[in-house]
């Protein structure tokens, strides 16, 4: 449960620094058709014709493919333009978690867009929902940088984490029946399973829903959402630290916290409870 604070490894089409994202994949869309389409309605093209239009959005707008890289393959599955937008954002930040994305690195959406087999539009419209929440920052006529974050930052979030999260876990403990506590299990387990694989972006993925869940509880949308938004903050990697820093071990510890106060929780333990939260997020820095 306590925050990776791994390090990172970039891309580096038509960007300066970080090397090329060859992991990441979405379904690709039918770029021509599609880009058709999006003239139609009004949107900007990714065709040469309108490059000029992406400059004051922070885009590469010439020479956007690097040189020597192989493109990789477009399959062409039926996928709902809506959708594509979501899946690039969740590859994005996975990327983000696994250091794919390197603090510090910048990256353009047409370089991008061409490793994920898309066009340059949803992942344009992922990374402007990442610079709203704080991940990444427009670089004019060039893309966009992702944000450099120090252990300071690291520490904020853990005490703000603190100050929302564990009131709530101490009053949940004192009024949800064991029996509920008791459905969450497959959560806490799940945890378990990602963090035995040692894919930090499979077990931060576990990590939210089971936090998520227990704070659902409390039935507060609003507490989830801004809960989850700080969880996922505090799983970015730190600049400067060292990639792959958390084995495995480490993270199937972490994920046993999950079962341990669980187990305290459908026992009714509020001293147990009380202890492990707090070293929870004490410990998270």
């Amino acid at each position: 449960m306590k925050q990776d604070t791994r390090g990172s490894a970039g891309t580096g089409a038509a960007v300066t620094g970080p090397a090329p994202v060859g992991r990441l994949r979405v379904p690709a869309q039918p770029a021509a058709q599609d880009a058709g389409r999006e003239c139609g309605r009004g949107d900007r093209c990714d065709r040469p014709d309108r490059a000029g239009s992406g400059a004051a959005r922070g885009e590469h707008t010439h020479g956007e493919h690097a040189h020597g890289e192989p493109a990789l393959p477009r399959p062409r599955p039926a996928v709902q333009r809506s959708s594509v937008r979501g899946q690039v954002l969740d590859a994005l930040r996975t990327a983000l978690v696994t250091g794919d994305l390197r603090p510090g690195g910048v990256y353009s959406a047409p370089a991008l867009a061409e490793r994920f087999g898309v066009s340059a539009t949803p992942v344009r419209e992922a990374m402007q929902q990442l610079a709203l929440e704080g991940a990444v920052e427009v670089v004019p006529n060039r893309g966009f940088r992702v944000v450099e974050r120090g252990a300071r930052e690291l520490a904020e979030l853990a005490e703000v984490r603190a100050l929302v999260e564990v009131p709530v876990m101490m009053r949940l403990a004192r009024s949800v029946p064991a029996e509920r506590w008791a459905e969450l299990r497959p959560l806490a387990e799940a945890t378990v399973r990602a963090a035995s694989s040692g894919s930090r972006a499979t077990y931060a993925e576990a990590d939210r829903a089971f936090h998520r869940a227990v704070l659902a509880l409390a039935g507060n949308e609003q507490l989830v959402r801004i809960a989850e938004d700080l969880h996922r903050r505090a799983q970015w990697p730190l600049v400067g630290s060292v990639p792959g820093v958390r084995g495995r071990a480490e993270l199937v510890a972490d994920a046993h916290e999950h079962t341990a106060l669980l187990d305290a929780l459908i026992a009714g333990d509020l001293d147990v409870v009380r202890s492990l939260v707090g070293e929870h997020f004490n410990g998270a820095v």
